[in-house]
């Protein structure tokens, strides 16, 4: 047989394929499945045992909350309903004996309270509004326009906060009594509580946080189509912002609603008195029951703007949500 029959067969013979190479697997190593780091594990919930143990829980839990909120609502509903006797007794009745609905109008009238709401309700409307107006350009300008020595002026708000309130308060009343340069004397004047209440550095660090938030591309997708600072705030900032501005709302109503101090100290004019500081005027001379319908009453409009800005911070999650 010569060579080149050799080479010939050999060239026709199937070559077998090369053993392709197995990867290898480190002993010990199982592939892990889903892993549930809960109090309580989808598997137990399956079983009649686990339901009725997280449904007990959560009614318990829920209806525990529920009544440590309300109960003070309750309490002094009922208590305005009781009679001065009624009210020194003890134990305390949880129900009035007898209902006594001329409660309200005689404490609505005896203290003046459709004077002291109008007042206070011109008050927290004033600085809500130039807190929004104020505030949101502060926190806008810091958060997008980012001028110079921005995070200095920043640091310098939040240091505001480490200082006691009590121990502003008389540099406060001296500059409303005697406004710098001008020289104006604010007080008396809704301006008292409106200036003081726009100086928030809180407000604005929270404002600032969720405008950090808002994509770049958001912003600069306006500015191609020619929109000014301005107008990208008002048409595309502010509508994806709602649940933000809706909690700085609330935060600015009741603390102008529920702030003594110092409205006691630049409203000294019966005339011009805020509901908690007319109230605490007139508490010496008013029976008990009373008393207490006055409070409950001073106390609904600050739980309606609750309930209101409530339903818009919710409405804001969704609506104004934002899709990467």
């Amino acid at each position: 047989m010569s060579y080149s029959t050799v080479q010939d067969r050999a060239a026709a013979r199937p070559v077998a394929p090369a053993p392709s190479p197995r990867r290898s697997r480190k002993p010990g190593r199982r592939r892990e499945g889903p892993q549930f780091r809960g109090l309580v594990s989808p598997h137990t919930l399956t079983t009649t045992r686990g339901k009725i143990v997280y449904w007990v829980v959560m009614s318990v839990v829920l209806v525990t909350f529920t009544a440590a909120f309300v109960f003070p609502l309750y309490w002094m509903f009922t208590g305005a309903m009781k009679s001065p006797e009624e009210l020194a007794q003890v134990p305390p009745t949880f129900f009035p004996q007898t209902l006594n609905w001329g409660v309200w109008s005689e404490a609505w009238d005896l203290l003046d309270l459709g004077l002291f709401l109008k007042n206070t309700l011109l008050y927290a409307a004033g600085a809500w509004l130039f807190t929004l107006t104020f505030d949101v350009a502060a926190a806008y300008a810091l958060s997008k326009l980012r001028p110079i020595l921005g995070n200095v002026v920043l640091a310098l708000m939040l240091s505001t906060l480490m200082i006691p309130p009590t121990v502003i308060l008389l540099p406060a009343y001296l500059t409303v009594k005697d406004l710098p340069i001008l020289g104006w004397n604010l007080l008396n004047t809704p301006w008292a509580i409106w200036l003081p209440a726009v100086a928030n550095g809180f407000f604005i660090f929270l404002l600032k946080r969720f405008f950090d938030s808002i994509p770049r591309e958001l912003l600069e997708a306006a500015q191609i189509d020619g929109a000014s600072p301005l107008r990208i705030l008002w048409s595309v900032v502010l509508p994806v912002s709602r649940p933000i501005i809706g909690v700085v709302s609330i935060l600015a109503v009741v603390n102008v609603w529920k702030d003594f101090v110092w409205p006691l100290l630049v409203l000294p004019d019966s005339e011009k008195m805020s509901i908690s500081v007319g109230i605490s005027s007139l508490s010496a001379q008013m029976p008990q029951n009373v008393l207490i319908a006055a409070l409950f009453i001073a106390s609904v409009p600050a739980i309606v703007v609750f309930l209101i800005f409530q339903r818009s911070i919710m409405a804001g999650l969704t609506a104004g949500s934002l899709k990467g």
